[in-house]
């Protein structure tokens, strides 16, 4: 029987992705493991914007979208990085097909806070059976981080929201946030190979989880629900699979700690 996994890769990330992570992809799809993945791309947003002396600003975190900054975001993400990344992948033997979620009214969002932010989105409704459809016939879909709302505007959603979301929806098995590092390390720099929210929470407040490493454990947590039990924090760097096994830091709810 297969399984599916999702993977969010950061918009950084996206650009340092390894041999070895491509063949941990071709480890999964061997094991009957049907892969999707969905990206960001901030930081190229950012640049482009830039490049454009088009103004920006943050929010509590989030990026204010106004219409010209949807235009430029629209066009790097649908555009720039979901077409790398499909190239990638296509260059690594692994069939995939670029889509974005405002395709075939995959993602269905609302505005999350329109006064403040602008032309951000919240999923409401995932309409699975676009990337059901690309899976089932053995096809890796890449999916920009895009939504429609119900009077078809175009959102921008935050990946990792958006990413979650999805993988409630197919029923994932897993969802791998993929970083530039191994998963978290503890005060001794090892890697914890599972951890509760209120672990991270303290190791927060004890600075052993710092910097980038933050909103990265932030919004894995956020993602943790009755139907998406754990997460993980993998490698985009190394190989993720090993023996069969997982490589990284899995993420679970208190109350599904395992007794190991």
């Amino acid at each position: 029987m297969s399984k599916t996994v999702v993977l969010k890769c950061g918009g950084s990330t996206v650009h340092q992705l390894s041999d070895s992570f491509f063949q941990s992809l071709n480890a999964l799809i061997e094991n009957n493991w049907k892969v999707m993945i969905v990206h960001g791309g901030g930081p190229d947003i950012t640049n482009m914007l830039k490049a454009l002396n088009i103004e920006t600003e943050f929010v509590k975190g989030q990026r204010k979208t106004t219409e010209a900054v949807l235009e430029i975001a629209e066009m790097v993400l649908a555009g720039k990085i979901n077409k790398h990344l499909t190239n990638l992948l296509q260059q690594k033997g692994l069939n995939s097909i670029g889509i974005s979620g405002s395709d075939g009214e995959m993602l269905q969002a609302e505005f999350l806070d329109k006064e403040n932010l602008g032309l951000v989105g919240k999923v409401t409704s995932v309409n699975r059976s676009v990337v059901s459809l690309l899976m089932e016939n053995g096809y890796i879909p890449v999916v920009a981080p895009l939504a429609r709302t119900v009077t078809h505007d175009t959102l921008n959603v935050n990946a990792d929201l958006a990413a979650a979301a999805i993988a409630q929806a197919v029923g994932a098995q897993k969802l791998l946030f993929v970083t530039d590092v191994p998963g978290i390390l503890d005060e001794s720099k090892q890697l914890i190979k599972e951890i509760t929210p209120s672990k991270i929470q303290s190791y927060i407040e004890d600075e052993v989880i710092t910097g980038g490493m933050i909103p990265k454990v932030q919004s894995a947590m956020t993602t943790l629900s009755d139907t998406l039990k754990e997460v993980m924090i993998v490698s985009g760097q190394q190989a993720f699979i090993e023996n069969d096994d997982f490589k990284g830091t899995k993420i679970v709810r208190e109350q599904e700690v395992s007794s190991t």
